[in-house]
């Protein structure tokens, strides 16, 4: 699921929805478009084998094999999928080394893909589907899939990263309204409680939702300019504003009662569990924070419904912050110079693909030719336009870092993180000292 910050992306990503275009998936599906793009050509290629790999499981994977199918439909392939489970990096190092890479891959940060693409790993895209990403994307998400100025990633997913999910009857229930800023969702967690519910749902065991959170709460205590300096370790893990930030993020995580099974229960805790929790009957807790894809969870794996009974609200000012939003988002790129891998990445760089998953659910488009309408609800839409309407947009910082310090479990933020929610963050000098450490190793500074 959630990684380099570049202060113009409102105005780059504002094209998303100033174009909208429509998008046909199959025969059988209508499509709400105001526009027919040109029709999608790819090769025939029946009798060839194409493997993808990526980190999608569950509900996902269901979603991404219909474009999978669409695609095998439209070409004659028979394509199969590959899980690579969480360490994406290790699976395909592994896979290399044994000389039976897949053809195609989804990354879920840049920083990998810039390792990859630095060992030579990844086959250039420009011949393959430059002119796609041109045409269809946003200036930004090419310069997010560029390694030393070769173009070798095509962002098939986004994700809006700054979704604060809760269950509407234990709202309701506390009397509780949508908080907009960090003093009256503290207020909310109080008051949730007083109402004989856990406030807090945590995925502990995903590293990733703590450095999310992390995250959040940075560039609205530090500012967009220090976010974008952190991420490229411009100033240090040490510095004054991080340790603001972690401050400010114990006064909900950092109490043992505010958390469903409190910090030894989220810490074993993975992301699907703690969007269950929420959502299950009667809920274990009123409130998890994550990403738009917590709405395929709920779908996917819940009894409850989108609208009626779940809902979002943005992620809340802190001290009068302007709005911000963190992005995270899926990178096709292309280890074989095969011609079923290069057709794959060809397809995933189309409107046509996108809008298979966005009629799904659960997902959201860097396509600015896909029509905001094939959306299926209200809740996806709003999540989608958040990306393009926030005064602030930043990738999620730990997808920008170099993979060993910012996307591996059990090193870098990924321990740190975890280390700080195990200790309540009563260790926020020690770990921050460690986190610089681990760093400026990784960094080369």
């Amino acid at each position: 699921m959630g990684k380099r910050g570049w202060g113009a992306l409102l105005a780059l990503l504002a094209a998303l929805t100033l174009v909208a275009a429509g998008c046909g998936g199959d025969d059988n599906e209508s499509s709400t478009a105001t526009t027919v793009p040109a029709q999608l050509q790819l090769a025939d290629l029946k009798g060839q084998t194409v493997e993808v790999a990526a980190i999608w499981s569950g509900d996902e994977q269901e979603k991404f094999q219909k474009v999978l199918d669409d695609f095998a439909q439209r070409t004659g392939a028979t394509v199969k999928y590959s899980p690579t489970g969480d360490d994406v990096g290790a699976y395909l190092g592994t896979k290399i080394a044994g000389n039976a890479a897949p053809d195609v891959a989804l990354l879920p940060n840049p920083g990998l893909l810039n390792d990859l693409a630095g060992k030579g790993n990844l086959q250039p895209l420009d011949d393959v589907a430059g002119a796609q990403v041109d045409a269809n994307f946003a200036p930004i998400w090419r310069t997010l899939g560029t390694s030393n100025g070769k173009l070798y990633g095509v962002f098939y997913k986004a994700a809006n990263k700054s979704t604060v999910w809760y269950n509407k009857n234990v709202f309701e229930t506390a009397g509780v309204q949508p908080p907009a800023d960090w003093d009256a969702f503290k207020s909310a967690v109080d008051t949730v409680a007083g109402s004989g519910t856990t406030p807090v749902s945590v995925g502990g065991a995903d590293w990733w939702t703590l450095t999310d959170w992390f995250e959040n709460i940075y560039i609205r205590t530090a500012g967009p300019d220090n976010y974008d300096k952190l991420a490229k370790h411009e100033i240090p893990w040490t510095d004054a504003s991080v340790k603001t930030a972690l401050t400010t993020q114990a006064e909900v995580l950092g109490k043992p009662d505010n958390l469903v099974g409190g910090t030894r229960g989220a810490l074993s805790t993975d992301f699907p569990g703690s969007v269950s929790a929420v959502y299950s009957q009667p809920p274990k807790g009123g409130i998890v924070y994550e990403g738009d894809f917590v709405a395929s969870v709920i779908t996917g794996e819940t009894k409850a419904k989108l609208g009626t009974d779940a809902d979002f609200f943005n992620f809340p000012s802190i001290n009068g912050s302007q709005s911000a939003v963190v992005g995270g988002g899926d990178a096709a790129v292309l280890l074989k110079a095969s011609t079923g891998g290069k057709e794959l990445i060809k397809y995933l760089a189309s409107p046509e693909a996108a809008t298979v998953w966005a009629k799904l659910g659960g997902y959201t488009s860097a396509n600015n030719k896909v029509d905001l309408a094939v959306y299926p609800d209200d809740i996806t839409r709003r999540s989608a336009q958040a990306i393009t309407t926030a005064d602030n947009f930043r990738f999620d910082m730990s997808d920008l870092a170099p993979a060993a310090f910012g996307g591996t479990p059990g090193k870098g933020e990924a321990k740190g993180m975890q280390d700080l929610l195990s200790a309540s963050y009563k260790n926020i000098d020690q770990v921050t000292a460690q986190l610089e450490k681990d760093a400026a190793a990784a960094y080369g500074n």
